[in-house]
């Protein structure tokens, strides 16, 4: 039930975000989900992609810092509350979100959101087990 997310390290300049995606184009990497977190002088670039393990091999090769952490995707209901009631339900189960973000799927049109928690499988099961969507890496990487 958890995917890899990927977190790169690039820095705050012009170009920075056009020359990572050139090595993932080069490689066949297509990104599904992508969220950036800046300062001035640098920022973590947090990317899902359909091959996560060979993203990060050529990413690591061309020299940028980056790493692997696994993070649930969720679909919520298409309707008022949905997102209330997620966090509800990790709140009630004491379990905290670091940060959170959310993508589109072409083929559902239906927004997925990111969660990076303090104890993803905990999370995982609890949100199941409530009948909330929780999103299949083979959904995600369109395997």
């Amino acid at each position: 039930m958890l995917i890899k997310q990927i977190s790169i390290f690039i820095p705050n300049k012009k170009g920075s975000l056009s020359q990572l995606t050139d090595i993932l184009i080069a490689h066949n990497i297509d990104i599904r989900a992508i969220a950036v977190f800046d300062t001035s002088e640098f920022g973590i670039l947090r990317i899902v992609v359909n091959n996560p393990d060979k993203a990060l091999e050529v990413l690591k090769e061309e020299g940028f810092v980056a790493k692997v952490s696994k993070v649930l995707a969720v679909e919520p209901d298409d309707e008022p509350g949905s997102l209330n009631r997620i966090f509800t339900v990790l709140k009630d189960n004491e379990i905290n979100i670091e940060y959170i973000y959310s993508f589109v799927m072409r083929k559902r049109e239906m927004p997925y959101i990111v969660l990076k928690v303090d104890e993803q499988e905990k999370a995982a099961d609890i949100l199941a087990k409530n009948g909330i969507n929780v999103v299949n890496k083979e959904e995600v990487y369109g395997k």
